[in-house]
């Protein structure tokens, strides 16, 4: 058979680039033991994943979940994991909330406390102003 090229396949996929990935990923699948759906014909990898793709011996549709699949990286099968994630993160969110509201509080309190003993030291100041004053008129 003669060579294959992109160009023979680029009607299958709206980009280059989207069929490069593709044949490519297919290729390193052949290259790991995988069988070619066509004949091999001593044929390289990259060769045999285009005569693939242009043959459509494979469907589009098969190679890009495949190559989906190959990069996916949420390494959860069940949706019960994402939920319990989701659950620790609320549980989270409300702890570092219940701190936010006690550091204010603690806040409040000390605020409360300085400006209550400065009013007592300023009312005592103030005694002692006037019982000294009431000595010097007498």
């Amino acid at each position: 058979m003669a060579r294959i090229t992109v160009e023979d396949c680029i009607d299958k996929f709206p980009s280059r680039f989207e069929l490069v990935l593709v044949a490519s990923n297919r290729a390193r699948k052949l290259h790991t033991g995988e069988n070619a759906t066509v004949e091999i014909d001593n044929d390289k990898n990259t060769v045999i994943a285009l005569r693939e793709i242009a043959e459509e011996t494979i469907t589009t549709e098969q190679l890009k979940n495949e190559l989906i699949q190959e990069y996916q990286t949420n390494p959860f099968g069940v949706d019960e994991d994402l939920n319990e994630i989701e659950d620790n993160s609320n549980e989270i969110q409300t702890d570092t909330n219940q701190l936010d509201s006690n550091l204010s509080n603690q806040n409040d309190t000390i605020e409360n406390d300085s400006i209550e003993e400065t009013l007592n030291d300023t009312s005592q100041d103030n005694l002692e102003k006037s019982s000294y004053e009431d000595k010097e008129q007498d």
